[in-house]
């Protein structure tokens, strides 16, 4: 005797039950980690906004100059680059006194040389932290994780 070939109707419907299970549980690990991800990625694009701002510095043989809007969550960079932050994602930027252009409007210099006036830019979701500190003689921008000592 011939056993039929297939499957039935309720082998179907479990196994799309347990995938439509397996689905929501990971569409909810994916939806968790998104701030996380957002927060790195404007710290990563900030950092590499600052990089080239000052490698234009560099090639140019002039001086290049990074504005951070903090209220707007606005940035401007060489070459007429220029982008907005996440509005959930709060800001923090330090910076030397001569380049507050106004108390919401922060600038960081950078030299032919590759020097900069330095400055850490903080930006935080929740808990989580992203630091970028530009170091003042040398130019180099750093990103780290957390806020770092003030």
């Amino acid at each position: 005797m011939m056993r039929p070939r297939g499957f039935s109707l309720v082998e179907l419907v479990v196994v799309m039950v347990l995938i439509a299970a397996l689905a929501a549980l990971g569409l909810g690990a994916i939806g968790s980690g998104l701030p996380g991800q957002q927060l790195r990625g404007a710290a990563k694009e900030l950092a590499a906004e600052l990089r080239f701002t000052r490698a234009q510095a560099i090639a140019t043989g002039r001086e290049q100059v990074f504005r951070i809007d903090v209220g707007e969550k606005r940035w401007q960079g060489a070459g007429e680059r220029s982008g907005e932050l996440p509005a959930d994602i709060a800001l923090e930027v330090t910076g030397a006194r001569e380049e507050l252009e106004t108390p919401q409007v922060v600038a960081i210099r950078f030299f032919p040389e590759g020097a900069a006036t330095g400055g850490r830019l903080v930006l935080r979701n929740g808990e989580a932290a992203w630091r970028v500190d530009v170091a003042w003689l040398t130019g180099e921008v750093r990103l780290r994780r957390g806020e770092g000592e003030p």
